[in-house]
């Protein structure tokens, strides 16, 4: 524990996405003191014309409530 699931958008670099994963995985050590080695981070990749139906509406709108950050954005 922590599991982070990240999804985003397809085009990202894989330096890019390492670097991200260094990030949270940096945040999550130092915010809730867990150890690295309990730290799994994984990343979905989306096309944008599937994003709202794959993700925002099922998986961010319906769970507003439980989100810590709040996207300001609808999808098109």
């Amino acid at each position: 524990m922590p599991h982070v699931v990240v999804k985003m958008y397809k085009g990202r670099t894989e330096e890019q996405k390492q670097a991200m994963t260094e990030a949270v995985s940096k945040a999550l050590i130092d915010t809730i003191g867990c150890t690295d080695d309990h730290i799994s981070v994984a990343i979905e990749e989306y096309d944008r014309q599937v994003w709202g139906e794959k993700v925002f509406y099922p998986e961010i709108e319906a769970n507003i409530d439980k989100l810590y950050k709040k996207p300001n954005y609808k999808p098109e």
